[in-house]
């Protein structure tokens, strides 16, 4: 087993991450460990239920299925999850469990967050991205038509409990989902503040065992990508700063999800398409050379990413305004300007319009 812990000082948190690959079967029993006899909600994605429900064995009555799909991530979704802890007569002593992937851990967390103005919540994540970054950090939330994770909080887990078997039965275009965000670390690693790695060694020296899913391969994988995110959190909790690093190729990206209604392209697809969209707008501003622009799309086809066609100027633009990154009629972009090195830079609709041309 892997042990790594996130301590954020600012608000006396601190909690375990576990990572590794015992029996499913033995999941249930480590959360009863660790809610301690309380009640519990278990929200739970509609994939894994029919997968492993039987096997994880909660009582029925004490699940929320939720169907699969970013567009899952709703108002509506979230009010009948709190209408259904509220008929089970949750207290603040009790807790919401989330096993799934990142659309169940946000939803499910911003219930947790809001329920009795917060109870104890438990990540089981169980995709390749919600293991590197979802489950980690404390960001819940919903969409709305205006866009994405518009409306949410920063809430801690009290556990995040990361089972590798779980991703044995991932799709590839999942798994490769989840191998957008890992890229995304290794662009941005020396920006982390964390010595410890080289997730861009890594990657390059493991890349068959990782698309395998070589299970000893796939811990270290993650304890990487985490220990980075968990250096970058512990000093900034809520993005006041540093975290902002963490959104590099997500302005643009976000952009793609929500012109495309979340249906059309995997978040890490849009994220990889907002990192190429990123080093492509480095490159014109002069904060880096061509010859780092061309070794990002070596990665970006070795881990079998297809470039996506562009979209309208405009409507682009328009988007990602609504972006929460977005401040002061400003959007704001985090590109890199050095090897695995990123910093934050500010467009106006006009500036951003003449780098861009007439197609983004």
């Amino acid at each position: 087993m892997i042990e790594l812990a996130v301590n954020i000082k600012s608000g006396d948190l601190s909690y375990p991450i576990y990572i590794n690959n015992n029996n499913i079967e033995e999941l249930k029993s480590e959360v009863f460990r660790q809610i301690s006899g309380k009640k519990y909600l278990v929200v739970i994605s509609e994939k894994v239920n029919r997968l492993y429900g039987k096997i994880l064995g909660f009582n029925s009555e004490r699940v929320f299925v939720l169907k699969d799909g970013e567009k899952e991530k709703n108002f509506k979704n979230y009010r009948k999850i709190l209408e259904r802890a509220l008929k089970m007569q949750l207290t603040r002593k009790d807790a919401i469990i989330a096993v799934g992937g990142g659309v169940v851990g946000d939803l499910a967390g911003f219930a947790a967050s809001t329920y009795m103005r917060g109870i104890d919540f438990i990540q089981i994540p169980t995709t390749l991205l919600a293991c590197v970054d979802s489950s980690v950090g404390g960001k819940t939330g919903i969409d709305t038509s205006f866009g994405k994770n518009l409306v949410g909080s920063f809430y801690q887990p009290k556990v995040v409990l990361i089972n590798t078997n779980f991703l044995k039965t991932l799709d590839e275009r999942q798994l490769k989902t989840g191998l957008g965000e890992v890229v995304k670390y290794a662009f941005i690693e020396k920006s982390c503040k964390c010595e410890d790695f080289n997730l861009t060694n890594f990657l390059n020296e493991n890349f068959e065992k990782i698309f395998e899913r070589d299970t000893k391969t796939l811990n270290e994988l993650i304890k990487i990508c985490l220990s980075l995110k968990t250096s970058v959190v512990e000093k900034d909790e809520k993005e006041g700063g540093l975290r902002r690093i963490l959104n590099f190729g997500h302005t643009y990206g976000h952009a793609v999800e929500k012109i495309t209604n979340y249906k059309k392209y995997t978040h890490g697809e849009a994220v990889v398409e907002g990192m190429r969209f990123a080093f492509g707008l480095a490159v014109k501003k002069g904060l880096i050379d061509k010859n780092y622009q061309f070794y990002a799309e070596d990665v970006f086809k070795k881990y079998r990413f297809m470039p996506i066609p562009s979209f309208n100027t405009d409507k682009m633009i328009q988007t990602m305004k609504l972006d929460k990154k977005a401040s002061s009629g400003s959007i704001n972009f985090v590109l890199p300007v050095d090897y695995s090195t990123v910093d934050i830079f500010h467009f106006t609709e006009q500036e951003l319009a003449e780098f861009c041309g007439k197609a983004l």
